[in-house]
Parts: C-alpha cells; structure tokens; sequence
C-alpha cells in the first residue's frame, strides 16, 4: 500500500511539474512576441516588371515577422522613388537594393553596374558565340586565337573566366521562355584589370565565348595550345639568333713602289724611279 501511494504521488507531481512547464514556456514566448513587433518593409502594390520606375502610386508598406529579417530593405517609400526595377517583382514582396538601381546612376544598363565594376562589350559571330545560347546572367569563359610571332603557329589562351553577361545585344533581362539570344555582341561585367585584357585581346585575334555552368566559380591556371599540339606533333624549336661579329675588310697591301720623278724639259716627258731605302 505505502509502494502505491507513493508512486501516484510521484505522477501526479509529474503531470503537475509538466503542464506548469509547458504553461510557463508559452507565456515566456509570447512575452518575447510583444516585444519584438513586426518589421515594416516598402514592396510592390501590384506585380512589377524589370525596368519599371519605382513611384509611390505602385509601392505599399507591409508586415514582416521581426524574426525573419529581410537585408537591404527598405521602410521608407520615399528611398526608392523614382528608381529603376533591376528584376520582376511580385506583389508584396520586400524591395531590396539589389532590384533597384543605384541613386543617380540612371537607368538601362548602366544601373546595372555596381561601383567599381565596368561594362565592356565584345563582338563574336553567331556561330563562335555558342550559337546565340546567350542570356544575361549567364556565365561564361573568354578565349582568344592569334597567331604568335614569336612561336610562329596559332595558339588559343584563356583571357577570362567565369565572366557574367551583363546583355546579349540589345537584351538586358532574359526571355520569359528562357529563349536564347542570337547576338554578336555580349557586353560582360569585368573588373578594371579584366577589362584591359578584354579590350587588348579583341584587337589580336578572334574571340570565342565558352559556356560555363551557373554553380562553377573556380578559375583554373589553363595552359595554352598550340596548333601543333592537335596533330600530336611538337613545333620545330628554331635556334636563337645571335648577333655575329661585324666582319672587318681586309684590305691586301700590293708590293711598296719606289719614288717616281718625272722630269719635263720644253716638250719632253721623262720618268725615273728610285727604289725606296730598306727599312731599318
């Protein structure tokens, strides 16, 4: 008897310890709920689409929960008044300053471009450029083929890699339907050193965009290739120049002549030679 009253003690302390803990646990989260109220953020009232101006017509303020914070929102409709839409967005959903252009920096592309960045444009044919399968946002390596002077045979280098596409020709935003842009000029998103490497090299050779997949961002040391390395055949190695010695003449001494006289008397002509005294 004792054994059984003190275990039904035992559980009903139990049950009494738990409920006041779980009563005790939703009174501590609602207390901490009324503390933090909800963030207001400034979005679209309607659906907007890229390159749409910003205005206060087509912005709204909305709730968000406090513990889901959104980065680089705005609360104020007056910040992004007048500003240009980079990308769609939906109704309701939170503007950050990654969708809008930056204060006076107009809008197009050149909005597109954050500070330090450059936007260099270059031309490939269709057919070179991974046949028009372009869309800004893509990624893409850049490689050049010239013929070296000082190796004497085509080769093809790496000058960039895992450059983004800024526009493929006119096109600034991808299609809807995701269709390629059958362009010959790609203007990319470069640093100030790549654009340099990209203007010099398109006035050595031809230009050649090569696709690469949207998760790969290393940026391997590639080795060049030479036209022989195709056929498997290595490139005869042609021996250095050397400047060779200016050749001085020699100049061949004839025999030492003696001392000529010549006598004129009235209008006669005559001629004697001395031989010349042995030297010494």
């Amino acid at each position: 008897m004792i054994f059984r009253r003190l275990a039904f003690a035992m559980t009903v302390a139990l049950v009494i310890s738990a409920g006041c803990t779980y009563l005790l646990s939703r009174k501590i989260i609602a207390s901490v709920a009324r503390q933090q109220p909800d963030q207001r953020y400034v979005a679209p009232a309607t659906p907007l689409s890229a390159g749409e101006v910003l205005k206060g017509q087509n912005l709204q303020i909305v709730n968000w929960p406090a513990a889901h914070p959104v980065a680089g929102s705005f609360s104020r409709i007056e910040d992004l008044a007048g500003r240009t839409l980079l990308y769609p967005v939906d109704k309701g959903q939170p503007i950050t300053d990654k969708y809008v252009t930056v204060v006076g920096s107009g809008s197009g592309l050149a909005g597109k471009i954050p500070d330090g960045m450059r936007g260099v444009s270059l031309r490939s044919d269709e057919v070179i450029g991974v046949g028009g399968f372009l869309v800004p946002g893509s990624r893409l390596d850049v490689l050049l083929t010239y013929r070296s002077e000082r190796i004497g045979e085509p080769i093809t280098v790496t000058v960039l890699q895992d450059a983004v596409v800024l526009a493929a020709g006119h096109q600034v935003q991808p299609e809807p339907e995701n269709k390629p842009s059958v362009a010959t000029v790609v203007t990319l998103l470069l640093t100030p050193d790549e654009a340099q490497r990209a203007v010099l090299a398109s006035t050595q050779g031809s230009i050649h965009f090569v696709l690469r997949s949207g998760s790969d961002r290393v940026k391997n040391q590639e080795s060049p290739v030479l036209l022989s390395q195709l056929s498997g055949v290595s490139a005869p190695v042609s021996a250095p120049r050397t400047r060779s010695e200016k050749e001085i003449p020699v100049v061949r001494m004839g025999a030492p002549r003696g001392f000529v006289v010549e006598t004129i008397l009235g209008d006669k002509l005559s001629v004697e030679t001395f031989p010349r005294p042995a030297l010494q």
